[in-house]
């Protein structure tokens, strides 16, 4: 650990700091406020300090993402601060996670998901519109390879371009200037900073399925710190996790990444788990989209916890059945599988090649 507060609290017992890291953005420290405001309603015992940094990602504005060549752009200085007991947790967009983790880390808390959709928002002047109902060759601002490629694919009318910032910076871009007719954002970001206003429209899984872990934040520690794992198991939402490791072995089987466009949509109904995974040219013009299913244990029903050496695609889970996430993970890699035995190696290399080629 960091530090033992040395001050008491009112009862005189000396209370614990646990110092999290973040990314400075303004989302960023919304969504790990969040995370400290349960952690501190379920153990009121510890004192709390947020460290914000800036990372890769942040600081390389002027360049797609997909074409920047770095797996971890936004979790590197956070990782870095971890492994040097600056911080004793951090907490991420999911979906900013590599789907390997560096030695000595785990995942040790994915909280319940907010909403994993893509939603669009318009430029002021096209309000009322649609993505289907703008004009011919209206610009539609997205750095995702995963959206465009969709999104070309379905509404071959409009345009795609690059659009880089966090999210106050790419609404004040659509807003102030007259480039893009609208831009995509995840939604749950749009939730959490308090501007569901602006979603004019809601990507339903037919238009535009999400990224792996989508709308889920998490919470990444030294694997070795088995009290923090414990501390922070209580935070794990059952169907998440489940959801989320399925949609990681499927990228990690895949060997994709930002710098490919892979899919994801998963559902958790009647102790199923239905995990739908797709891959696409950067153009949309070929894809292989595919879904398979298995079986999880009721949360009341699965009385086998898990070891903390337990690892599934970089979560250690506590307290959530074992067998459900082991099946959970054999699922997306059996949807890799399928989709690779159907050529998807194929579309990914020529994908990679071209946007490296861009």
């Amino acid at each position: 650990m960091t530090e033992e507060a040395n001050s008491a609290n009112g009862d005189g017992k000396v209370s614990r700091l646990i110092r999290i890291g973040t990314r400075k953005s303004e989302l960023a420290r919304i969504q790990t406020q969040s995370v400290a405001d349960k952690l501190k309603e379920l153990h009121p015992d510890i004192s709390l300090e947020i460290v914000a940094m800036s990372t890769i990602g942040d600081k390389i504005l002027d360049t797609a993402l997909s074409k920047i060549g770095e797996k971890s752009l936004f979790t590197k200085e956070l990782e870095i601060a971890l492994e040097k007991n600056m911080v004793d947790l951090v907490v991420h967009s999911l979906k900013d996670l590599p789907t390997t983790l560096p030695p000595g880390f785990t995942i040790a808390a994915v909280l319940k998901r907010e909403n994993p959709h893509d939603a669009v928002v318009l430029h002021p002047k096209n309000v009322g519109k649609t993505l289907e109902t703008l004009p011919e060759k209206s610009v539609v601002g997205t750095s995702s390879l995963r959206r465009a490629a969709q999104l070309k694919r379905r509404f071959p009318h409009l345009e795609f371009k690059d659009i880089r910032g966090n999210l106050n910076t790419r609404l004040k871009k659509l807003d102030e200037k007259e480039n893009f007719a609208a831009i995509i954002l995840a939604a749950a970001g749009l939730k959490r900073m308090g501007w569901e206003d602006r979603i004019s429209q809601i990507l339903e899984p037919d238009d535009c399925m999400y990224a792996v872990g989508q709308g889920a934040l998490a919470v990444e520690v030294r694997a070795k710190d088995i009290d923090i794992l414990e501390m922070l198991s209580v935070l794990n939402d059952t169907d998440t996790v489940l959801r989320c490791i399925s949609e990681r072995a499927f990228l990690r089987h895949l060997e994709g990444g930002c710098s490919v466009p892979v899919a994801v949509h998963t559902l958790v109904k009647d102790s199923q788990l239905y995990l739908t995974g797709a891959v696409y040219s950067l153009d949309g013009s070929d894809f292989l989209k595919d879904t398979m299913q298995t079986s999880i244990a009721p949360s009341d029903k699965c009385s086998e916890e898990v070891d903390q050496q337990d690892q599934h695609v970089g979560v250690t889970a506590l307290k959530i059945c074992s067998v459900s996430q082991g099946n959970a993970e054999r699922l997306g890699v059996e949807l890799a599988n399928l989709l690779l035995s159907k050529g998807a190696k194929k579309i990914l290399t020529v994908a990679r090649q071209l946007n490296d080629a861009r």
